[in-house]
């Protein structure tokens, strides 16, 4: 387990807190759609961080294929119908250049900056002349107002139950997700970073934001920056 990270409930846990089957439960969101409606159709696409594959195969039903990359072999048993990679994020070196790059997860929010420039310079390695790479990134009050609640549309509850300064900027949060039959929590470090450092970020590695795509500003296509 990483330091700072811990998970506990049913099944395998990986290195930053996640379990297995948790996240084989969570329903897909909007993403899929997100995605499709910012990227040409038939893109090839590096996921990085793709875990069961919940966002990986409804992209690969729409026709895109895929390259799903995870440190968990626990996870990547999970994906079906893409190619699988197990490694580490911010030191992938696929030596390939990919239509899209997507960081997906709030993993641009790392706690440990290195990690973050790691992986911010992976997407840019990777992306392919004229590509772009896609990200998410928090909400503005993902670490405020706690704790809050939500119940799922598919009978399970998801708390945000506190995000405690650990110095530095970090912050180490706690997620609890409860089912009928089963308890997950996370515990895990992000660092918040304002829409500006979040920019400074993108261009220390390179990159440039292109359009934020929702009206939270959670996902934002970049582009390469000629050097």
């Amino acid at each position: 387990m990483r330091e700072g990270y811990e998970g506990t409930g049913p099944g395998a846990i990986t290195p930053d807190g996640c379990a297995v089957e948790l996240y084989a439960r969570l329903p897909v969101r909007d993403e899929p759609d997100i995605i499709a409606s910012a990227v040409p159709a038939g893109a090839h696409i590096l996921e990085l961080g793709c875990g069961v594959g919940r966002v990986t195969h409804p992209l690969l039903e729409r026709g895109f294929t895929v390259t799903a990359v995870d440190e968990s072999a626990e996870m990547l048993e999970r994906v079906r119908g893409a190619r699988t990679v197990r490694g580490a994020i911010e030191t992938l070196d696929l030596g390939e250049r990919f239509d899209v790059v997507m960081l997906g997860s709030f993993l641009v929010h790392a706690g440990d900056t290195g990690v973050r420039r790691g992986m911010l310079d992976v997407c840019r390695n990777h992306v392919a002349d004229g590509g772009c790479v896609l990200i998410q990134r928090e909400g503005e009050d993902y670490h405020t107002d706690l704790p809050r609640e939500r119940v799922d549309p598919s009978g399970f509850t998801v708390r945000m139950v506190s995000a405690e300064p650990v110095g530095d900027g970090v912050n180490s949060v706690r997620a609890e997700y409860e089912f009928p039959d089963a308890a997950w929590t996370q515990t895990f470090l992000a660092r918040p970073l304002t829409e500006e450092r979040f920019e400074e970020a993108l261009a220390e590695a390179g990159l440039a934001v292109d359009t934020y795509l929702t009206e939270d500003r959670t996902w934002v296509r970049a582009v390469p920056v000629e050097a």
